[in-house]
């Protein structure tokens, strides 16, 4: 197994035996440390090979500044800046191969900052006193192992040195692991949600056997942004957007909300794409005591304990396509929008309580009207689920890819 580099992020003025113990373990496992040291007021307790001095000028600062200041708001940007354009640079000559970060409150946030501006699949780890709880706002979208400290990371004992080795040890394992990528035909990405599931598996196996291979995501909010941040990285090759419920959750604050850039980032990229309205009826909220008042008397689905489903009125579905038409505005390259009229989810087909084709066809006449040139708008009397519609949209997206790559 060749030397891999371990990248090693900590406030080494407060966590610098913690660091050295890390290194330690790292070396004994046959690769080569690399402390970056990140605090900003003490001297480091280990000997950095990044200085704090450096990855302050990297972020454009001074450290004398920032230490003269004092100012967690200014000085932990520019720390997070500097950090991350070291290992920026690093991750892209090639000469790291996993980011093992140690931190509480501050150290937690400004590394997994840096995290997550790194490559999907490059390995990082997060040992984390803030671990155990809502890790969100820290993940993102991102990849990041969160591993939780159980105790202050704040001196070594039997305990602390077993939970650092087992970090260590688990950067190392990931840094060694090779994967061959053979280029082959586009990913595909595919979205779906519970109600859709069955029609987006059939569209899976159809883009299988026909030699392509799919990566699906959960459309619950970070499924969206994920799947278009992976587009910007160059992952994602075509995208079939059958559940675009995250569109219509962004808009009226629900819980399944996809960010302002969904629907456009394909694209402004030129990627092959077939849109279907998967459970775009629908908004989604915790317990029935969480729907807002504004939403009294309508009809309620209990998805499960934990997650309520309410239907979107004919009045609200045609601003849904409104705001559809205007985000496909970013779409350049000719595209579908396939669309099932008998139902766009489980929930939503003839004797199911979202059933309402009134207010699904106020969508349709909205997204119609608005809808830009390079985006064709096509019926089907089915629903989204019906194994024909979904092997519709999954042939129609190879036909795409096909077109796109004769071009």
């Amino acid at each position: 197994m060749p030397q891999r580099t371990i990248a090693v992020m900590a406030t080494l003025d407060t966590k610098g035996r913690e660091a050295a113990y890390i290194r330690d373990c790292v070396l004994k496992r046959g690769h080569r440390p690399l402390l970056i040291d990140t605090g900003l007021l003490g001297e480091p307790g280990a000997e950095p090979d990044i200085s704090n001095r450096e990855v302050a000028e990297a972020g454009g600062a001074s450290l004398d500044d920032l230490r003269r200041h004092a100012n967690r708001e200014e000085s932990g940007p520019a720390m997070a800046a500097g950090a991350t354009k070291v290992m920026h640079d690093l991750v892209a000559s090639g000469e790291v191969h996993a980011l093992l970060a140690l931190g509480g409150t501050q150290g937690t946030t400004l590394s997994t900052s840096v995290m997550r501006e790194l490559p999907y699949g490059f390995p990082k780890i997060m040992v984390s006193t803030m671990a155990s709880g809502n890790v969100g706002p820290w993940v993102g979208t991102s990849d990041i192992t969160m591993m939780y400290s159980v105790t202050d990371i704040m001196g070594l004992n039997p305990f602390m040195r077993r939970i650092l080795a087992n970090a260590a040890g688990a950067a190392c394992g990931m840094a060694e692991v090779d994967i061959v990528q053979e280029k082959r035909k586009p990913l595909v990405a595919v979205t779906t949600v519970g109600i859709t599931t069955r029609g987006a598996m059939t569209a899976a196996k159809v883009l299988e056997d026909a030699g392509y291979e799919t990566i699906v995501f959960h459309a619950v909010g970070t499924g969206g942004r994920a799947m278009e941040e992976m587009m910007r990285q160059g992952l994602i090759g075509a995208v079939l957007d059958f559940s675009t419920i995250e569109v219509s959750n962004e808009m009226h604050h629900a819980l399944l909300a996809g960010g302002a850039e969904r629907l456009t980032v394909a694209g402004r990229l030129g990627l092959p794409q077939v849109f279907c309205p998967g459970a775009l009826e629908v908004l989604v909220f915790n317990e029935p005591e969480t729907v807002p008042a504004k939403y009294a008397g309508r009809v309620l689905v209990r998805h499960s304990p934990k997650i309520t489903d309410l239907r979107l009125t004919r009045e609200e579905m045609a601003e849904v396509g409104r705001e559809v038409a205007r985000r496909l505005q970013a779409t350049g390259s000719p595209a579908v929008f396939l669309i099932p009229t008998a139902g766009y989810d489980s929930y939503a087909v003839r004797g199911e309580p979202f059933h309402d084709p009134d207010a699904d066809a106020a969508f349709v006449a909205e997204l119609r009207r608005g809808a830009p040139g390079s985006v064709k708008v096509v019926e089907r009397d089915r629903d989204i689920n019906d194994p024909a519609f979904a092997t519709e949209a999954a042939t129609t997206l190879i036909g795409l890819m096909h077109e796109a790559a004769a071009a």
